[in-house]
Protein backbone atom coordinates (compact mmCIF):
# COMPACT_ATOMS: atom_id res chain seq x y z
CA UNK A 1 0.00 0.00 0.00
CA UNK A 2 3.01 2.50 0.84
CA UNK A 3 4.15 1.90 -2.63
CA UNK A 4 0.97 2.40 -4.09
CA UNK A 5 0.45 5.69 -2.46
CA UNK A 6 4.01 6.97 -3.60
CA UNK A 7 3.44 6.56 -6.70
CA UNK A 8 0.33 8.20 -6.71
CA UNK A 9 2.28 11.37 -5.02
CA UNK A 10 4.72 11.16 -7.84
CA UNK A 11 2.16 10.87 -10.01
CA UNK A 12 0.68 14.24 -9.03
CA UNK A 13 3.30 15.98 -8.47
CA UNK A 14 4.36 15.30 -12.10
CA UNK A 15 0.63 16.37 -12.67
CA UNK A 16 1.03 19.90 -10.70
CA UNK A 17 4.48 20.24 -12.55
CA UNK A 18 2.25 20.36 -16.32
CA UNK A 19 -0.79 22.42 -15.11
CA UNK A 20 -1.65 25.56 -16.82
CA UNK A 21 -4.80 26.12 -14.18
CA UNK A 22 -5.71 25.06 -11.22
CA UNK A 23 -8.71 25.81 -10.05
CA UNK A 24 -11.01 24.29 -6.44
CA UNK A 25 -14.33 23.65 -5.75
CA UNK A 26 -15.79 21.34 -2.85
CA UNK A 27 -17.22 18.36 -5.37
CA UNK A 28 -15.93 17.40 -8.65
CA UNK A 29 -18.74 15.83 -11.00
CA UNK A 30 -17.67 14.12 -13.74
CA UNK A 31 -20.39 13.30 -16.17
CA UNK A 32 -22.79 15.49 -17.41
CA UNK A 33 -25.76 13.49 -17.63
CA UNK A 34 -28.81 13.55 -15.94
CA UNK A 35 -27.00 12.23 -12.53
CA UNK A 36 -24.55 14.27 -12.87
CA UNK A 37 -26.55 17.78 -13.74
CA UNK A 38 -29.16 17.05 -11.21
CA UNK A 39 -26.49 16.04 -8.39
CA UNK A 40 -24.91 19.92 -9.13
CA UNK A 41 -28.49 21.73 -9.11
CA UNK A 42 -29.19 20.00 -5.75
CA UNK A 43 -25.93 20.56 -4.28
CA UNK A 44 -26.06 24.38 -5.55
CA UNK A 45 -29.59 25.15 -3.85
CA UNK A 46 -27.86 23.96 -0.59
CA UNK A 47 -25.56 26.45 -1.25
CA UNK A 48 -22.75 23.82 -2.31
CA UNK A 49 -20.12 24.39 -4.67
CA UNK A 50 -19.69 21.94 -7.73
CA UNK A 51 -18.00 21.94 -11.55
CA UNK A 52 -19.16 19.43 -13.97
CA UNK A 53 -16.93 17.78 -16.70
CA UNK A 54 -18.44 16.63 -19.64
CA UNK A 55 -16.24 14.68 -22.34
CA UNK A 56 -18.87 15.89 -25.06
CA UNK A 57 -20.40 18.78 -26.29
CA UNK A 58 -23.26 20.07 -24.90
CA UNK A 59 -24.78 19.80 -28.62
CA UNK A 60 -24.26 15.75 -28.13
CA UNK A 61 -25.42 15.56 -24.53
CA UNK A 62 -28.26 17.53 -25.36
CA UNK A 63 -29.46 15.19 -28.63
CA UNK A 64 -28.84 11.98 -27.01
CA UNK A 65 -31.93 9.74 -27.52
CA UNK A 66 -32.25 8.11 -24.48
CA UNK A 67 -35.28 6.79 -21.72
CA UNK A 68 -38.74 8.68 -21.27
CA UNK A 69 -40.34 7.04 -18.25
CA UNK A 70 -40.13 9.11 -14.85
CA UNK A 71 -41.83 7.76 -11.58
CA UNK A 72 -43.51 10.18 -9.60
CA UNK A 73 -40.41 10.27 -7.17
CA UNK A 74 -38.02 11.47 -10.02
CA UNK A 75 -41.08 13.70 -11.21
CA UNK A 76 -41.18 15.14 -7.78
CA UNK A 77 -37.42 15.68 -7.42
CA UNK A 78 -37.10 17.46 -10.78
CA UNK A 79 -39.71 19.99 -9.20
CA UNK A 80 -38.02 20.59 -5.93
CA UNK A 81 -34.67 21.13 -7.81
CA UNK A 82 -36.44 23.69 -9.96
CA UNK A 83 -36.63 21.71 -13.04
CA UNK A 84 -39.99 20.86 -13.46
CA UNK A 85 -41.92 23.99 -14.88
CA UNK A 86 -41.29 21.81 -18.53
CA UNK A 87 -41.31 18.37 -17.45
CA UNK A 88 -45.51 19.90 -15.97
CA UNK A 89 -46.49 21.45 -19.44
CA UNK A 90 -45.29 18.50 -21.46
CA UNK A 91 -45.15 15.53 -19.72
CA UNK A 92 -47.15 13.09 -20.74
CA UNK A 93 -48.90 11.46 -17.84
CA UNK A 94 -49.71 7.65 -18.16
CA UNK A 95 -52.12 6.56 -15.62
CA UNK A 96 -52.06 2.64 -16.97
CA UNK A 97 -50.10 0.24 -18.82
CA UNK A 98 -51.21 -2.10 -21.95
CA UNK A 99 -50.23 -5.71 -22.56
CA UNK A 100 -50.78 -7.55 -25.93
CA UNK A 101 -50.43 -11.40 -25.86
CA UNK A 102 -52.31 -14.58 -27.43
CA UNK A 103 -54.71 -12.03 -29.22
CA UNK A 104 -55.70 -9.93 -26.29
CA UNK A 105 -55.13 -6.70 -24.96
CA UNK A 106 -55.48 -5.57 -21.19
CA UNK A 107 -55.01 -2.60 -19.72
CA UNK A 108 -53.94 -2.52 -16.08
CA UNK A 109 -54.70 1.14 -14.26
CA UNK A 110 -51.81 1.94 -12.36
CA UNK A 111 -54.11 4.78 -10.86
CA UNK A 112 -56.92 2.68 -9.65
CA UNK A 113 -54.59 -0.30 -8.35
CA UNK A 114 -51.52 1.27 -6.16
CA UNK A 115 -52.78 5.42 -6.63
CA UNK A 116 -49.84 6.16 -8.19
CA UNK A 117 -48.82 6.29 -12.12
CA UNK A 118 -45.89 7.49 -14.09
CA UNK A 119 -44.93 10.42 -16.31
CA UNK A 120 -43.40 10.37 -20.66
CA UNK A 121 -40.67 12.97 -20.64
CA UNK A 122 -37.69 12.22 -22.31
CA UNK A 123 -33.91 12.23 -20.68
CA UNK A 124 -32.66 14.30 -23.37
CA UNK A 125 -35.25 16.84 -22.14
CA UNK A 126 -34.43 16.54 -18.40
CA UNK A 127 -30.79 17.07 -19.56
CA UNK A 128 -31.58 20.08 -21.59
CA UNK A 129 -34.09 21.47 -18.74
CA UNK A 130 -30.58 20.99 -16.16
CA UNK A 131 -28.18 22.41 -18.53
CA UNK A 132 -30.53 25.80 -19.11
CA UNK A 133 -30.46 25.59 -14.80
CA UNK A 134 -26.52 25.00 -14.21
CA UNK A 135 -25.94 27.97 -16.41
CA UNK A 136 -28.90 30.57 -15.71
CA UNK A 137 -27.15 30.22 -12.13
CA UNK A 138 -23.50 30.75 -12.66
CA UNK A 139 -22.85 27.04 -12.51
CA UNK A 140 -19.83 25.37 -14.33
CA UNK A 141 -19.87 22.57 -17.16
CA UNK A 142 -17.05 22.43 -18.77
CA UNK A 143 -17.78 20.58 -22.29
CA UNK A 144 -15.46 18.31 -24.30
CA UNK A 145 -12.90 17.89 -21.22
CA UNK A 146 -10.26 15.31 -22.12
CA UNK A 147 -7.57 13.25 -20.18
CA UNK A 148 -9.37 12.56 -17.24
CA UNK A 149 -7.47 11.63 -14.08
CA UNK A 150 -7.90 11.14 -10.37
CA UNK A 151 -5.36 11.89 -7.92
CA UNK A 152 -5.57 11.53 -3.83
CA UNK A 153 -8.81 9.18 -4.06
CA UNK A 154 -7.77 8.21 -0.45
CA UNK A 155 -6.95 11.44 0.81
CA UNK A 156 -9.10 14.44 2.04
CA UNK A 157 -7.75 16.55 -0.73
CA UNK A 158 -8.63 14.61 -4.02
CA UNK A 159 -8.39 16.38 -7.28
CA UNK A 160 -9.05 15.63 -10.67
CA UNK A 161 -6.31 16.53 -13.83
CA UNK A 162 -7.88 16.84 -17.08
CA UNK A 163 -7.85 19.15 -20.76
CA UNK A 164 -10.48 21.51 -21.97
CA UNK A 165 -9.66 24.11 -24.62
CA UNK A 166 -6.42 22.59 -25.22
CA UNK A 167 -4.91 23.54 -21.56
CA UNK A 168 -3.77 21.36 -19.30
CA UNK A 169 -5.93 22.00 -15.62
CA UNK A 170 -6.22 20.75 -12.28
CA UNK A 171 -9.28 20.59 -10.12
CA UNK A 172 -8.77 20.10 -6.27
CA UNK A 173 -11.84 19.32 -4.75
CA UNK A 174 -12.92 17.30 -0.98
CA UNK A 175 -15.11 14.65 -2.65
CA UNK A 176 -15.67 13.53 -6.10
CA UNK A 177 -18.72 12.20 -8.19
CA UNK A 178 -18.59 9.41 -10.95
CA UNK A 179 -21.83 10.63 -13.14
CA UNK A 180 -19.85 9.12 -15.85
CA UNK A 181 -22.19 6.06 -17.04
CA UNK A 182 -21.21 2.53 -17.42
CA UNK A 183 -18.24 3.93 -19.88
CA UNK A 184 -17.18 6.41 -18.43
CA UNK A 185 -13.33 6.94 -16.41
CA UNK A 186 -14.50 6.51 -12.57
CA UNK A 187 -15.73 2.82 -12.00
CA UNK A 188 -12.24 1.63 -14.14
CA UNK A 189 -10.58 3.91 -11.23
CA UNK A 190 -11.54 2.17 -8.01
CA UNK A 191 -12.23 -1.28 -9.66
CA UNK A 192 -9.38 -2.99 -7.47
CA UNK A 193 -11.74 -2.51 -4.37
CA UNK A 194 -14.94 -3.41 -6.38
CA UNK A 195 -16.94 -6.70 -6.36
CA UNK A 196 -18.91 -6.86 -9.96
CA UNK A 197 -21.87 -8.40 -10.41
CA UNK A 198 -23.05 -8.96 -14.05
CA UNK A 199 -25.75 -11.18 -16.29
CA UNK A 200 -25.62 -10.69 -20.45
CA UNK A 201 -28.90 -11.33 -22.25
CA UNK A 202 -29.09 -12.81 -25.46
CA UNK A 203 -30.80 -10.85 -27.18
CA UNK A 204 -31.00 -6.58 -27.78
CA UNK A 205 -33.44 -3.96 -28.36
CA UNK A 206 -33.49 -2.21 -31.99
CA UNK A 207 -35.17 0.62 -31.22
CA UNK A 208 -36.52 3.34 -33.73
CA UNK A 209 -37.09 7.16 -33.21
CA UNK A 210 -39.83 7.81 -35.50
CA UNK A 211 -42.27 10.34 -36.55
CA UNK A 212 -45.34 8.52 -36.25
CA UNK A 213 -48.63 9.48 -34.12
CA UNK A 214 -48.91 7.32 -31.43
CA UNK A 215 -50.81 4.17 -31.41
CA UNK A 216 -51.70 4.06 -28.07
CA UNK A 217 -52.29 6.75 -25.56
CA UNK A 218 -49.76 4.64 -22.72
CA UNK A 219 -47.51 2.29 -23.11
CA UNK A 220 -47.85 -0.87 -25.00
CA UNK A 221 -46.12 -4.58 -24.14
CA UNK A 222 -46.21 -6.57 -26.63
CA UNK A 223 -45.47 -10.39 -25.66
CA UNK A 224 -45.35 -11.83 -29.26
CA UNK A 225 -44.26 -15.55 -30.08
CA UNK A 226 -41.46 -13.57 -32.38
CA UNK A 227 -40.13 -11.51 -29.51
CA UNK A 228 -40.97 -8.48 -27.74
CA UNK A 229 -42.24 -5.51 -29.47
CA UNK A 230 -43.05 -2.14 -27.79
CA UNK A 231 -44.54 1.09 -27.83
CA UNK A 232 -43.82 4.12 -26.46
CA UNK A 233 -44.26 7.87 -27.23
CA UNK A 234 -42.48 11.10 -26.86
CA UNK A 235 -45.23 13.67 -27.86
CA UNK A 236 -48.52 13.84 -30.01
CA UNK A 237 -46.19 13.64 -32.97
CA UNK A 238 -43.06 11.18 -32.11
CA UNK A 239 -43.18 7.83 -31.42
CA UNK A 240 -40.60 5.55 -29.57
CA UNK A 241 -40.48 2.31 -30.98
CA UNK A 242 -38.12 -1.51 -29.71
CA UNK A 243 -38.37 -4.68 -31.12
CA UNK A 244 -36.42 -7.42 -29.37
CA UNK A 245 -33.08 -8.43 -31.92
CA UNK A 246 -29.88 -10.68 -31.48
CA UNK A 247 -27.45 -8.51 -29.31
CA UNK A 248 -25.53 -7.85 -32.21
CA UNK A 249 -27.67 -7.00 -34.88
CA UNK A 250 -26.75 -5.76 -38.06
CA UNK A 251 -28.82 -2.29 -38.73
CA UNK A 252 -28.13 -2.81 -42.46
CA UNK A 253 -30.49 -5.73 -42.85
CA UNK A 254 -33.03 -3.69 -41.00
CA UNK A 255 -35.07 -1.29 -43.96
CA UNK A 256 -37.61 1.37 -43.04
CA UNK A 257 -40.25 -1.17 -44.35
CA UNK A 258 -38.69 -4.38 -42.37
CA UNK A 259 -39.23 -2.61 -39.43
CA UNK A 260 -42.69 -1.59 -40.02
CA UNK A 261 -43.86 -4.71 -41.02
CA UNK A 262 -42.55 -6.30 -37.83
CA UNK A 263 -43.49 -4.43 -35.65
CA UNK A 264 -47.28 -4.39 -36.91
CA UNK A 265 -46.84 -8.21 -36.94
CA UNK A 266 -45.73 -7.99 -33.21
CA UNK A 267 -47.79 -5.27 -31.87
CA UNK A 268 -50.88 -7.30 -34.12
CA UNK A 269 -52.71 -3.70 -35.13
CA UNK A 270 -53.91 -3.32 -38.25
CA UNK A 271 -51.85 -1.59 -41.36
CA UNK A 272 -54.81 1.64 -40.52
CA UNK A 273 -53.70 1.69 -36.83
CA UNK A 274 -49.72 1.76 -37.35
CA UNK A 275 -48.97 4.82 -39.59
CA UNK A 276 -44.87 4.32 -40.53
CA UNK A 277 -43.22 7.77 -40.76
CA UNK A 278 -39.67 8.80 -41.07
CA UNK A 279 -37.27 7.39 -38.54
CA UNK A 280 -35.19 9.81 -36.94
CA UNK A 281 -33.18 7.90 -34.99
CA UNK A 282 -32.02 4.30 -35.02
CA UNK A 283 -29.90 2.00 -32.91
CA UNK A 284 -29.46 -1.54 -30.84
CA UNK A 285 -29.30 -1.76 -26.98
CA UNK A 286 -27.40 -4.73 -26.02
CA UNK A 287 -29.49 -6.02 -22.82
CA UNK A 288 -27.36 -6.29 -19.75
CA UNK A 289 -27.80 -6.27 -15.76
CA UNK A 290 -24.67 -4.69 -13.72
CA UNK A 291 -23.87 -3.95 -10.25
CA UNK A 292 -20.42 -3.10 -8.87
CA UNK A 293 -20.41 -3.40 -5.10
CA UNK A 294 -19.74 -1.08 -2.94
CA UNK A 295 -20.71 2.61 -4.68
CA UNK A 296 -17.78 4.22 -3.22
CA UNK A 297 -13.97 4.34 -2.40
CA UNK A 298 -12.24 6.66 -0.31
CA UNK A 299 -13.34 10.27 -1.69
CA UNK A 300 -15.54 8.86 -4.91
CA UNK A 301 -18.86 8.20 -5.26
CA UNK A 302 -20.15 6.27 -8.01
CA UNK A 303 -23.54 7.13 -8.94
CA UNK A 304 -26.53 5.75 -11.82
CA UNK A 305 -25.00 3.86 -14.77
CA UNK A 306 -21.84 4.40 -13.45
CA UNK A 307 -22.48 1.76 -10.64
CA UNK A 308 -25.03 -0.08 -12.08
CA UNK A 309 -26.89 -1.11 -15.37
CA UNK A 310 -30.76 -2.58 -15.82
CA UNK A 311 -32.16 -3.79 -19.14
CA UNK A 312 -34.17 -1.64 -20.21
CA UNK A 313 -37.78 -3.43 -19.65
CA UNK A 314 -38.98 -1.55 -16.73
CA UNK A 315 -37.34 1.37 -17.04
CA UNK A 316 -35.83 1.72 -13.89
CA UNK A 317 -32.18 3.12 -15.13
CA UNK A 318 -32.96 7.01 -14.81
CA UNK A 319 -34.62 6.81 -12.31
CA UNK A 320 -32.57 4.32 -9.55
CA UNK A 321 -29.87 7.20 -10.72
CA UNK A 322 -32.07 9.79 -9.66
CA UNK A 323 -32.50 7.92 -6.11
CA UNK A 324 -28.41 7.41 -6.02
CA UNK A 325 -28.42 11.21 -6.71
CA UNK A 326 -31.03 11.92 -3.49
CA UNK A 327 -29.10 9.66 -1.07
CA UNK A 328 -25.37 11.42 -1.93
CA UNK A 329 -26.70 15.21 -2.33
CA UNK A 330 -28.06 14.44 1.41
CA UNK A 331 -25.64 12.83 2.74
CA UNK A 332 -22.82 15.66 1.26
CA UNK A 333 -25.45 18.46 2.54
CA UNK A 334 -25.22 16.63 6.15
CA UNK A 335 -21.56 17.15 5.70
CA UNK A 336 -21.33 20.58 4.95
CA UNK A 337 -23.49 21.83 7.12
CA UNK A 338 -22.45 19.91 10.60
CA UNK A 339 -19.40 17.87 9.72
CA UNK A 340 -21.11 14.43 10.06
CA UNK A 341 -19.86 11.90 7.75
CA UNK A 342 -21.78 9.07 8.55
CA UNK A 343 -24.53 8.98 5.69
CA UNK A 344 -21.44 9.46 3.30
CA UNK A 345 -19.57 6.23 4.77
CA UNK A 346 -23.73 4.33 4.77
CA UNK A 347 -23.90 5.71 0.89
CA UNK A 348 -23.82 1.99 -0.36
CA UNK A 349 -25.26 0.68 2.40
CA UNK A 350 -28.61 3.14 1.91
CA UNK A 351 -28.27 2.71 -2.51
CA UNK A 352 -28.07 -0.60 -2.96
CA UNK A 353 -31.05 -2.53 -1.74
CA UNK A 354 -33.30 -0.33 -3.59
CA UNK A 355 -30.54 -1.10 -6.85
CA UNK A 356 -31.24 -4.56 -6.01
CA UNK A 357 -34.99 -4.07 -5.99
CA UNK A 358 -34.62 -2.44 -9.34
CA UNK A 359 -32.52 -5.16 -10.69
CA UNK A 360 -35.42 -8.00 -10.03
CA UNK A 361 -38.28 -6.12 -10.73
CA UNK A 362 -36.08 -5.89 -14.53
CA UNK A 363 -35.15 -9.10 -14.46
CA UNK A 364 -38.66 -10.80 -14.12
CA UNK A 365 -40.15 -7.87 -16.69
CA UNK A 366 -37.41 -9.33 -19.10
CA UNK A 367 -38.15 -12.80 -18.40
CA UNK A 368 -41.72 -12.26 -18.73
CA UNK A 369 -41.89 -10.43 -22.27
CA UNK A 370 -39.36 -11.79 -24.17
CA UNK A 371 -38.32 -14.84 -26.23
CA UNK A 372 -36.22 -16.81 -24.56
CA UNK A 373 -34.98 -19.18 -27.79
CA UNK A 374 -33.93 -22.70 -25.21
CA UNK A 375 -36.89 -22.08 -23.15
CA UNK A 376 -39.40 -23.93 -25.35
CA UNK A 377 -43.21 -24.27 -25.36
CA UNK A 378 -43.11 -24.50 -21.48
CA UNK A 379 -41.37 -21.46 -21.23
CA UNK A 380 -43.89 -19.97 -22.68
CA UNK A 381 -46.80 -21.48 -21.23
CA UNK A 382 -45.09 -19.68 -17.63
CA UNK A 383 -45.26 -16.30 -19.20
CA UNK A 384 -48.92 -16.31 -20.19
CA UNK A 385 -49.53 -17.67 -16.61
CA UNK A 386 -47.46 -14.60 -15.45
CA UNK A 387 -49.71 -12.18 -17.40
CA UNK A 388 -52.82 -13.59 -16.40
CA UNK A 389 -51.98 -13.76 -12.73
CA UNK A 390 -51.10 -9.97 -13.06
CA UNK A 391 -54.59 -9.83 -14.72
CA UNK A 392 -56.50 -12.32 -12.30
CA UNK A 393 -55.24 -11.46 -9.04
CA UNK A 394 -55.86 -8.61 -6.99
CA UNK A 395 -52.95 -8.73 -5.09
CA UNK A 396 -50.57 -9.36 -7.88
CA UNK A 397 -51.93 -6.78 -9.41
CA UNK A 398 -50.66 -4.56 -6.34
CA UNK A 399 -47.16 -6.34 -6.08
CA UNK A 400 -46.61 -5.12 -10.27
CA UNK A 401 -48.01 -1.36 -10.43
CA UNK A 402 -45.87 -1.01 -7.10
CA UNK A 403 -43.06 -2.26 -8.49
CA UNK A 404 -43.12 -0.43 -11.70
CA UNK A 405 -44.12 2.89 -10.65
CA UNK A 406 -41.80 3.17 -8.08
CA UNK A 407 -41.79 3.88 -4.16
CA UNK A 408 -42.82 7.07 -3.22
CA UNK A 409 -41.23 10.25 -3.60
CA UNK A 410 -40.34 10.43 0.37
CA UNK A 411 -38.08 7.55 -0.20
CA UNK A 412 -36.04 9.89 -2.36
CA UNK A 413 -36.26 12.88 -0.28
Amino acid sequence: MRDLSSRQEVGVVATRSLIQHSTRTQVGIVGAGPSGLLLSQLLHLAGISSVVLEMRSRTRIEGRIRAGQLEPATVEVLSQAGVGARLKAQGMPQPGVVFHYEGQTRRLDLEKVCGRSVTIYGQREVVRDLVQARLSAGGTILFEASQVAFHGLDTAEPSLSFQHNDQNHLLSCDFIAGCDGYHGVCRPAIAHALRIFECRHPFGWLGILAEAPPISPEVLYSCHERGLALFSMRSAQVSRLYLQCLPDEDLDRWSDERIWNELRLRLDVRAADLTPGPIMERSVVRMRSFVAEPMHHGRLFLVGDAAHIVPPSAAKGLNLAVGDVCLLARALERFYAAGDERLLRDYSKAALPRVWEGQRFSQWMTRLLHHLGNGGPFERQIQLAELDRVFGSASAAMCFAEAYVGGPAAECG
